[in-house]
């Protein structure tokens, strides 16, 4: 695919006249030039779109029938030399039986003719009154001398399936069936009459079978033009990527809507790779033009800057109160089974070792357990900053939880000591010597006391590699270690907004806290002067870089095209390429931490375990990604 396996796609809703397909033609012709000006690529109208829906018993008169088979004529001959697929809808009459079609047309042919198979015959549907199920149209001849069939292969991949209707509403549609076999893009032509309350099932609807078949769904509904006799009509159009609205057109408008998207046929492959439901996917193959654009601008797509959190409150709050939930259960079994009498953490006053606690004290609570249970653990070293040391100090407490600060400074001169390191080189030896006696304390101290450590690093930590191995990097059970640094800050906002004023108060500090590992002296104001993102880029791009990589095994020429798109002028190009030369450098280089993390809860679409989503040998080159 060209522009990195984006196609620009439209469902059109259309101004018409009922039974007059001489007007409708030429509306969907004003359709195909507006789309064409928007360089869309595959364009969808509504079911019998060249006459409406509405015609009844007049779709059985010989001057309706040979009106549409004009118009369509007319319309076929309109694409020749234009780059564009576009499906319309009509009657269509074959040895004495009336199908309801959708002919797929692409440069002055037809190039597939669908006949619908569910006919809807039920509350104010007639349709088997006038159409015959398309079930019984596969051995029909045509003038057209297309095939028969809802599934066709346009280009390079992008491989289209076709229903009508009623065809979505059944227990079992026929997209379903096209998505096994290899379609990636599901078009409905519908008439859907609207009623209180059906807008948000049709919309539902949409958006979970495009996430069942892993696929993009283009829907567009007839509109209000159509016959208001008993039923009204709204010109839904709708489009949805593997379970997302990306698109949709305003309702009820009494001019033509053209709903556009620009969908990621790569990525929804990608997510089909790893999918052993579609392993047996098989297509057909035409010789059409690759359905390129002549730009990559991305103008009708939104990119999420930050997808692990959701832009919207609610759905965040409720993201993070789910997310909490899983952590504190999958520790809470954890305690149970190995019969600890409690929890250690160490507590830095930071983002993730919070977050673990917050978490333990919830285990506690579904245990039954009290907070004193908890042993946590302050150990002051040579970075460590007033505000850090007091907030973990101040938290613990006011939690409730078991308290013992413990200095590292004086083991970690004797350790330099001991291994001839000179404590005024402050290089990697003197911060992960800190890292490292801290976390020999902690599983010291699990031990005495019978309890478990519980890890505080978190997936973006993992991915960077941005832990200490054998310090930080270890423990008992990680409970951080699938939330990115993004989430975690949000994580933390969601307890606060629970908790007492006290709490809350020391929490919201926390938040407001530079993110730093603090193994570094304070600057000359005693604030904290090894700041991490700094050093190692900012979080919110690495998080970004790390989703579209693991998820969708993006190139690194596509995750700085998306990148720009997602940010904007916050970030220029060069400071994303540079970020993403360290995020794909470091990712591969610190494979071998990840190889041996402890175990921990997975709480989201991606998880960098072992054990579970991503295996990758820890001494792969990074060469060809870079390049």
């Amino acid at each position: 695919m060209m522009n990195y396996g984006f196609l620009r796609v439209a469902a059109a809703s259309l101004k018409l006249k009922v039974a007059n397909p001489s007007y409708n033609k030429e509306e969907i012709k004003k359709a195909i030039d507006k789309a064409l000006e928007e360089q869309v690529r595959i364009l969808v109208t509504p079911e019998l779109s060249i006459t409406g829906y509405t015609c009844a018993d007049l779709f059985f008169t010989k001057a309706l029938q040979n009106a549409a088979e004009a118009a369509l004529d007319d319309i076929i001959e309109y694409t020749k030399g234009k780059n564009i697929v576009v499906i319309v809808g009509a009657p269509y009459k074959c040895e004495n039986k009336l199908f309801n079609c959708a002919f797929t047309i692409y440069d002055g042919e037809v190039k597939l003719i669908t006949p619908k198979k569910n006919i809807a015959n039920y509350n104010e549907f007639y349709e088997k009154r006038w159409f015959v199920s398309g079930d019984k149209a596969k051995e029909f001849s045509n003038k057209y001398s297309c095939d028969i069939d809802s599934r066709i292969e346009l280009c390079n991949g992008v491989v289209l399936g076709i229903e009508l209707c009623e065809d979505l509403w059944t227990p079992d549609p026929p997209s379903s069936h096209l998505a096994l076999e290899g379609a990636n893009i599901i078009v409905n032509l519908s008439a859907s009459d609207e009623y209180v309350s059906k807008a948000q099932y049709r919309r539902d609807l949409i958006a979970n079978q495009s996430a069942r078949c892993i696929s993009a769904y283009i829907y567009a509904g007839a509109s209000v033009y159509e016959s208001t006799t008993d039923l009204v009509f709204s010109g839904a159009t709708l489009i949805a990527e593997n379970g997302a609205i990306v698109a949709e057109g305003e309702r009820f408008s009494r001019e033509n809507v053209i709903t556009i998207a620009d969908i990621d046929i790569e990525k929804l492959d990608a997510l089909r790779q790893k999918n052993m439901s579609f392993e047996n996917s098989s297509v057909y193959y035409y010789d059409l033009e690759c359905l390129k654009n002549e730009s990559n601008d991305l103008k009708y797509r939104f990119v999420d800057p930050h997808p692990f959190v959701p832009a919207d409150d609610e759905k965040r709050r409720e993201r993070c109160r789910e997310i909490f939930s899983i952590q504190a259960a999958g520790l809470a079994k954890r305690l149970e089974h190995v019969g600890s009498n409690g929890a250690v953490i160490g507590i830095s006053g930071g983002l993730d070792s919070t977050l673990a606690l917050l978490v333990a004290v919830e285990a506690m609570k579904l245990l039954g357990k009290d907070n004193s249970d908890i042993l946590g653990v302050t150990m002051p070293g040579f970075g460590t900053t007033d505000r850090t040391y007091n907030n973990a100090l101040e938290l613990m407490k006011s939690l409730g939880v078991t308290v013992k600060e413990i200095s590292i400074k004086d083991a970690c001169v004797q350790h330099m000591k001991d291994i001839e390191h000179d404590p005024d080189i402050k290089d990697i030896t003197y911060e992960n010597t800190q890292a490292r006696e801290r976390t020999q304390i902690l599983f010291d101290l699990a031990n005495k006391h019978g309890k478990l450590l519980v890890g505080t690093g978190d997936l973006s930590e993992l991915a960077m590699g941005w832990c200490t191995y054998n310090g930080d990097h270890m423990s008992m059970y990680g409970v951080n270690a699938s939330v990115p640094k993004t989430l975690v800050r949000y994580l933390v906002d969601y307890v606060a907004s629970v908790s007492d004023e006290k709490i809350a108060a020391i929490l919201y500090d926390v938040l407001d806290t530079p993110v730093s590992p603090e193994l570094l002296p304070p600057d000359e104001n005693g604030e904290i002067a090894q700041k991490t993102e700094e050093n190692i880029g900012p979080y919110e791009l690495h998080d970004f870089f790390l989703y579209h990589f693991v998820r969708f095994g993006f190139t690194k020429e596509k995750l700085a095209f998306i990148a720009k798109k997602a940010f904007g002028e916050k970030y220029s190009a060069d400071e994303i390429e540079k970020w993403l030369g360290v995020f794909i450098k470091r990712f591969f280089i610190s494979q071998f931490k990840r190889s041996c993390i402890p175990d921990s809860p997975k709480v989201g679409s991606v998880s960098l375990s072992p054990r579970g989503d991503w295996r990758m040998p820890s001494d792969a080159s990074f060469a060809d990604y870079l390049n």
